[in-house]
């Protein structure tokens, strides 16, 4: 059995703890990584695409990252109740012809009791930017902990 703690319910403390370490499995940019964090039988609605279990977790992100390069994020906690956590999030990426794109969007997570997500919801709506409106400037990995989150970037 694996557990991943922090696990339901959820308090403030707890939920912003999850939303961090979500955000820290993300910004390693590594499928297998961040697909560990879902049951092996997780339920996906990603803008309009629809992803069951890890294998597909992984084939998904494994795409995604092949095409949004230097991807950096930030998530901010928005609610919590019981097993659930929703969240807004930012990330900042560019394509292959260096296009940069700001993408913002909200998640509502549902947890099992061992502290895996079984159900992500995202909606996300992207925005071509500027390289030089880009806000997001820490090396690739962990958003560094003095670095500002979303709220006070105004996003």
């Amino acid at each position: 059995m694996v557990i991943r703690r922090p696990v339901p319910p959820f308090n403030r403390e707890t939920a912003v703890e999850k939303t961090r370490l979500a955000e820290d499995a993300w910004n390693t940019r590594d499928p297998e990584k961040v697909a560990l964090g879902y049951t092996p039988d997780c339920y996906w609605r990603n803008r309009a695409e629809f992803v069951n279990g890890r294998e597909e977790i992984i084939a998904f992100l494994t795409r995604k990252w092949t095409r949004e390069l230097d991807y950096r994020l930030i998530k901010e906690l928005w609610a919590f109740e019981g097993n659930r956590i929703a969240v807004r999030f930012a990330y900042e990426c560019h394509d292959d012809s260096g296009n940069w794109f700001r993408s913002y969007g909200n998640e509502n997570w549902e947890f099992d009791d061992d502290g895996l997500m079984r159900r992500r919801l995202a909606s996300i709506n992207d925005l071509p930017i500027r390289e030089s409106e880009r806000h997001y400037h820490w090396p690739l990995g962990r958003r560094p902990d003095d670095h500002p989150g979303l709220s006070d970037l105004g996003f």
